[in-house]
């Protein structure tokens, strides 16, 4: 795992608020992987990336995650899906090219969607609307909106180098004295706001937070790595097909001479000949897998 793929969590002793640093570079390439997106596209998927991660991290629960921007604009549907051992993937999908930069010139009017999926439990979803010119921002508003919680997340992303990551701050209301937390926040955020892109990309996560809080007392936890992780299978596949009628089955293989299905995510290709599909071709007989083969 490459030392820049790993989120951090850490405290201050003294201070009400609770901080993340995330640094992504392996998950945000291979997110990529064989998409040709614009430059844009490849940003905004890169603030996502590290945005989902960051607020992945503030949540107590185990299961999924969706962050998902969609719109009127020449991006229609953006979204980064993770889960609380921080395996990510993400996808783009445009209506029409585009040579825009920037939240509002991509999605246009839109809303972001958040939904998480424990796995124990009820799903939630939340939605907020990209009124905001920064995702940095319209996440903050979502904190403020849906958790009521002071919190301020500052997102980087270098396309070219392909490598992106983000800080957040967030106050922490455990006490009575309402003014000190909201005066531990502010200072925090106006330190925080120093951060320069090329330290994210270029220091360790200890270093960098020396730089940033070297007269804070920092408490900082063991790092999480930050991975990428596809959940598509040839069993999800085969599930899939298992709800096609044989009848139409019959006819795509006569036709095409087999069946295949591409992932959105990965671009992974996997094909079905007659003989793989055998068990799914006779009708009122339960279905069961054969062999594959995956490009």
């Amino acid at each position: 795992m490459s030392r820049s793929d790993v989120l951090n969590r850490y405290l201050f002793d003294d201070l009400h608020a609770r901080g993340e640093l995330v640094q992504l570079k392996q998950s945000y390439q291979e997110i990529l992987g064989e998409h040709d997106y614009p430059a844009g596209v490849r940003t905004l998927l890169g603030e996502l990336l590290a945005a989902t991660c960051l607020l992945t991290a503030t949540i107590k629960f185990e299961g999924e995650i969706t962050v998902q921007l969609q719109g009127d604009g020449p991006v229609g549907y953006i979204a980064v899906n993770g889960n609380h051992n921080q395996q990510m993937r993400g996808i783009a999908r445009l209506k029409e090219a585009t040579d825009a930069q920037g939240l509002k010139a991509l999605i246009g009017k839109g809303n972001m969607i958040i939904t998480i999926r424990p796995n124990q439990g009820e799903a939630y979803q939340g939605v907020v609307a990209l009124d905001r010119d920064t995702l940095a921002d319209c996440l903050a508003h979502y904190f403020e909106v849906s958790e009521q919680i002071p919190t301020q997340i500052w997102l980087f992303c270098d396309e070219q180098a392909q490598q992106t990551g983000g800080a957040l701050v967030q106050l922490m209301p455990d006490g009575e004295d309402k003014e000190k937390q909201q005066q531990d926040f502010d200072h925090l955020c106006q330190l925080t706001q120093t951060i320069k892109s090329e330290e994210l990309f270029t220091l360790d996560a200890e270093t960098l937070l020396y730089r940033l809080y070297h007269q804070e007392e920092v408490r900082l936890f063991e790092p999480q790595n930050v991975s990428y992780q596809c959940s598509c299978s040839t069993e999800k596949c085969l599930a899939a097909i298992a709800q096609i009628e044989p009848t139409e089955l019959k006819s795509i293989l006569a036709e095409q001479g087999n069946l295949s299905m591409t992932c959105d995510y990965c671009m992974t290709t996997y094909a079905f000949n007659e003989q793989d599909l055998s068990a799914y071709l006779d009708e009122g007989k339960d279905a069961a897998g054969g062999a594959v083969t995956k490009h």
